[in-house]
């Protein structure tokens, strides 16, 4: 959500906006609404205070003037009827054309269609270098690696939960733990507070953080209603989250927060959800685009200061850059185009790990900026030093997500005899173990 005022001094800016970020909102609509309502909202509230004070004087009236006063409060007891009707009929649709609204990007977006005009800003590593103890001289994929040595087996996944499903077993789901726990020991050691939120997340908690309504409905997983097989049960109103962010920025909804407490700095770690919907056919070759995973998610609030937040921006990306670089993962930042970056977002960028299998870079981490808009849609706010109520900005960044960060650590740690060699700073997580071998 937008800060109204703004869009009504400056609305070309969000007509920009919304062309460049492919958003499907007339702005021209909504203003001649918003001034409508304007319009009807103090006409309403004049006569609904007319009514108040005539309800005290009338006690106190007798004869003509009683009646006087009963005849004026008949016609506007009708005239409000009829303008909060007309006030009533509008405010729904002024209320959910707010939701398509989208927010400003930094001057420093690029503007561009879709992902293919996004911008490298940075890159780490030598994705020619393998880092395992023999390079392979015919190097596999993960799904071949893992299931070879017993570790990951997709078709009994598949067979226990449908497509996109796998199970992590032995050694391979300890790795899958090691890198969650060391991503938390990570963030932990500089400060931040651990979470484990809820996994279940009410609408207004997706609604309050972007998700809800729009195309990234299609995605989340609904609980209740029909059962498939036992019949219907009571819906409840509740869904699976897709990432931690939808609880842990809903943690302080409706708070006003003192300002010393900003900025926050929460790390969420929870099991995540996703349909893919609309993915079919894509990426659906091992563990990169699944069903089910586990993330350890950033989440900052803190003043509404452009320059503060764009420091915690690069604080977050660089807590997770420094994981990678733990791991010894080659990786690049992408600074993401107009087109590609959605509607909340004011700054985003992401970091793709490279991936030997797909001879290239795949997505690991995106780090968001999305200034007010969370927090105007959860009535977040704190005081600033003059005593006044500001809504604080919010960020948000992946440290680490699994098992997809398993395809690269499992492809560029390959040993020529099929083994995996474990990286370094996982092994405390593994019982000082070296290396993952068939049994």
């Amino acid at each position: 959500m937008i800060d109204l005022s703004d869009l009504r001094a400056r609305p070309d800016a969000y007509k920009t906006a919304a062309k460049h970020k492919h958003i499907n909102v007339d702005i021209d609509a909504f203003l001649a609404l918003d001034a409508k309502r304007r319009a009807l909202v103090p006409d309403v509230e004049t006569m609904r205070k007319r009514q108040n004070e005539a309800s005290k004087t009338m006690p106190g009236l007798k004869g003509a003037e009683k009646e006087a006063l009963l005849q004026e409060m008949k016609i506007l007891s009708s005239a409000l009827k009829a303008k909060e009707s007309e006030l009533e009929a509008i405010e729904g649709d002024w209320q959910a054309q707010q939701f398509l609204l989208p927010q400003l990007p930094h001057s420093s977006v690029p503007v561009g269609k879709d992902e293919t005009e996004n911008v490298e800003a940075s890159r780490w590593g030598n994705p020619d270098t393998w880092l395992g103890d023999s390079p392979p001289k015919a190097p596999r994929d993960h799904v071949a690696l893992a299931e070879a040595l017993d570790i990951l087996d997709i078709a009994r996944g598949v067979n226990i939960a449908g497509a996109r499903s796998y199970v992590l077993k032995g050694a391979g789901a300890l790795l899958h733990q090691a890198v969650l726990r060391f991503t938390i020991d990570h963030l932990v050691a500089k400060g931040w507070t651990l979470f484990q939120p809820p996994y279940l997340a009410r609408y207004e908690c997706f609604q309050g953080t972007g998700f809800f309504p729009g195309p990234d409905q299609a995605n989340i997983y609904a609980v209740g209603g029909q059962t498939g097989r036992g019949g219907p049960i009571e819906p409840d109103d509740l869904h699976l989250i897709g990432t931690s962010e939808v609880s842990v920025c809903s943690y302080h909804a409706g708070e006003t927060l003192p300002t010393d407490a900003l900025p926050t700095r929460y790390a969420g770690y929870s099991p995540c959800f996703r349909r893919e919907a609309g993915t079919y056919g894509k990426d659906t070759h091992g563990l990169y685009r699944i069903h089910q995973f586990e993330k350890v998610e950033q989440v900052v609030l803190c003043e509404a200061d452009e320059g503060k937040a764009m420091a915690m921006f690069e604080e977050i990306r660089t807590n997770a850059e420094e994981v990678l670089r733990a791991l010894k993962l080659p990786y690049r930042v992408l600074t993401i185009c107009t087109g590609d970056m959605g509607k909340g977002k004011v700054f985003m960028q992401d970091i793709e790990t490279w991936m030997p299998s797909r001879k290239s870079y795949g997505e690991t981490h995106s780090c968001s900026y999305l200034g007010d808009f969370q927090a105007r849609r959860l009535n977040i706010t704190y005081k600033d030093a003059d005593g006044k109520k500001r809504f604080v900005h919010t960020l948000n960044n992946t440290c680490i997500a699994s098992p997809r960060i398993l395809i690269p650590i499992l492809e560029m740690y390959q040993n020529a005899d099929g083994s995996i060699t474990i990286p370094e700073v996982l092994r405390p997580y593994m019982g000082g173990r070296e290396r993952i071998e068939k049994i």
